[in-house]
């Protein structure tokens, strides 16, 4: 797994934030105790399972217009076989009816981390209350699938501002606040 693939590294260095919990997760289908819940625990050990007829789908709906620029994917071919997805439909909208794709990805036999950026037509991530993540096909033409962990990302505001913008003042009024005591 190379740390460019690695949601954790994208976390940590506080560029981007991870904003599945701010989003109601539903699935087409699952296998009793191989849900949402496996879907999100953090586990690579645990995993959704369909239980139904392709396309197999994860909905994720913000309450908000949200911010998304990538879409990280956790599958394991070696673990999963015929389960293993190998063609995934991203979409998104404000809604069921009004879903736009906007990403087809091939895997082929994947092994950790499936990153999939998330952009506009001029290169911007996209502002959105839904995405929807259709599984298309399985590996060895698999019926139903295997995912291990899904997360989602938002880039992050700047918290700071250049103070230096700040420092030309042009008044005895303000220059009195040009510095901090």
């Amino acid at each position: 797994m190379t740390s460019e693939k690695d949601p954790l590294v994208s976390e940590r260095s506080g560029t981007v934030r991870e904003v599945g919990n701010h989003a109601i997760w539903s699935l087409s289908s699952c296998k009793p105790g191989f849900g949402i819940d496996q879907l999100r625990d953090d586990c690579m050990d645990t995993y959704w399972q369909s239980d139904g007829q392709l396309p197999h789908l994860v909905n994720i709906q913000f309450q908000r217009k949200t911010m998304v620029s990538h879409i990280y994917i956790y599958t394991d071919y070696k673990l999963d076989e015929s389960y293993t997805p190998s063609r995934i439909s991203i979409r998104a909208g404000t809604h069921f009816n009004d879903l736009q794709e906007i990403e087809v990805i091939e895997l082929i036999e994947p092994s950790g981390w499936e990153m999939i950026p998330i952009k506009d037509m001029h290169d911007r991530p996209i502002r959105t209350y839904m995405i929807q993540i259709a599984v298309l096909s399985n590996h060895q033409n698999g019926r139903d699938t295997h995912m291990r962990q899904i997360k989602i990302h938002s880039p992050c505001e700047p918290t700071s501002f250049d103070i230096n913008k700040f420092t030309n003042f042009s008044t005895v009024q303000f220059q009195q606040f040009a510095t901090i005591r």
